[in-house]
């Protein structure tokens, strides 16, 4: 992994670290409306995809596919959203957002429709008993908190 790797600001500031796997950073965005998490590859200088390297590509692809499948077996989602936006914050992210017809957006996209809603310190918790030994079991993931 890249030594110099510093995680952007704002993700800093709006995302929860949930697990390194082997690749990228797993966050979870502090918005309870939504299971709304964000892979950031452990790279620098990095926008894009197309900018990793071929081996991160792929390595990129088997990580978000395996979060996605994951996400959508622990809260029994109806869609999977994977979004790479970056237009405000440049460093490489991917969103992956479980969404349900019953959610508060939908079918809308979730961004700019409502204020963010911290997650209580208790539901943080259920949230990582359940999703943690997931990852560990299907990616091998570290736990970073």
């Amino acid at each position: 992994m890249s030594d110099d790797f510093e995680l952007h600001s704002d993700l800093q500031r709006d995302g929860i670290e949930i697990a390194n796997l082997p690749l990228c950073k797993l966050l979870l965005c502090n918005d309870s409306n939504y299971p709304w998490f964000i892979m950031v590859p452990r790279r620098t200088d990095v926008k894009d995809i197309y900018q990793l390297e071929w081996q991160d590509q792929l390595q990129f692809l088997n990580e978000s596919s395996a979060v996605s499948e994951i996400l959508m077996q622990c809260f029994n989602g109806e869609k999977m959203n994977v979004a790479a936006l970056g237009n405000m914050t440049p460093q490489l992210h991917i969103h992956h957002i479980v969404r349900f017809k019953d959610d508060p957006s939908w079918p809308k996209p979730i961004w700019g429709q409502l204020p963010l809603k911290p997650y209580e310190e208790s539901e943080l918790q259920l949230l990582k008993q359940k999703l943690l030994p997931m990852l560990e079991e299907v990616i091998g993931s570290n736990t970073t908190s």
